[in-house]
């Protein structure tokens, strides 16, 4: 059942160890005919031969060739440009970190766990599911009787827990698409991902962090710039390698997104310190976690 419209009470953060972190917070348009027209012709040239031959012949004994007419459904159509790539964040050709976040500020959700709150991002979409990445240490606070995600396309969805790795501070939320309707489905975007942008990544790069903001205001969406250190350093706080950086991040930002300046997810907001050091679980990690919990024989 979807949740009604609810607004978290907010109240300070939490510390682990040294380090803070910063993800609990305590307390038919134009575009879319186009898409439609494609995604239509796509399927029309995906028809077996002997579909098409039976349009173009009709029955026995006709004069007259039948009526072309081809039907899809609204999944069809959802289905076609889940496949397409069309529900995926824009990347820019050039590095600009306020053009990029916003291109992807969509695509960031905020976890709502009571009195409790953090963030997360769009990982994936499918053709059953809606998939959400976050902390692990978030979701020990979730609780299915009072927890919920809101979007910023305005959805507030109930979610279950895919999974949480063992190894890395990560967790999975899934939403199931039954509790959209096809067009909310289709302004959705999941955050664009490239192991070899990670790889290319230097010391030095432009970054920026987004994630949840403050307060009751469960819309508000936070964003600030960051420079890379290293794209992996052993945090003993951590115990892991993680992406490493100078910055700003505050409470309410665990589980958000770290984006290159160009757009695409190269890590996971986990943690702070007083010193503007910016922590987050790598890319790397994010794809593991995922590939582990969703297809375990491998």
């Amino acid at each position: 059942m979807r949740p009604a419209r609810r607004q978290a009470e907010h109240d300070g953060g939490l510390l682990s160890k040294d380090v803070e972190r910063k993800g609990i917070c305590l307390v038919m348009t134009g575009n879319r005919k186009g898409i439609y027209f494609i995604t239509l012709c796509l399927i029309l040239l995906l028809m077996p031969c002997k579909a098409q031959a039976a349009l173009w012949h009709g029955s026995a004994g006709s004069s007259m060739p039948p009526h072309l007419i081809q039907t899809v459904t609204q999944q069809e159509i959802y289905e076609g440009m889940l496949s397409l790539g069309m529900l995926q964040c824009p990347v820019l050709q050039r590095a600009d970190c306020e053009k990029a976040f916003e291109n992807v500020k969509d695509c960031v959700v905020r976890v709502n766990m009571g009195n409790a709150y953090g963030s997360g991002v769009l990982w994936d979409m499918t053709a059953e599911r809606v998939v959400i990445v976050t902390n692990r240490h978030v979701l020990d606070y979730w609780r299915e009787r009072d927890s919920f995600l809101y979007f910023q396309q305005g959805y507030y969805m109930d979610a279950d827990i895919l999974g949480i790795s063992e190894r890395y501070d990560i967790g999975f939320l899934s939403v199931d698409n039954g509790q959209f309707t096809y067009d909310e489905l289709e302004r959705l975007r999941s955050a664009a991902k490239d192991l070899a942008v990670y790889e290319r990544l230097e010391q030095g790069s432009e970054m920026f962090c987004v994630g949840a903001g403050p307060g009751p205001e469960v819309g508000e969406i936070l964003f600030h710039k960051a420079k890379l250190e290293e794209r992996a350093r052993y945090l003993a706080d951590f115990e892991t390698e993680m992406l490493y950086g100078y910055g700003f991040v505050r409470t309410g930002m665990s589980g958000g997104g770290i984006f290159d300046g160009y757009g695409h997810l190269i890590g996971m907001v986990t943690g702070g310190s007083l010193q503007n050091e910016v922590a987050g679980v790598p890319l790397p990690a994010m794809v593991e976690a995922y590939r582990e919990i969703t297809d375990p024989a491998e």
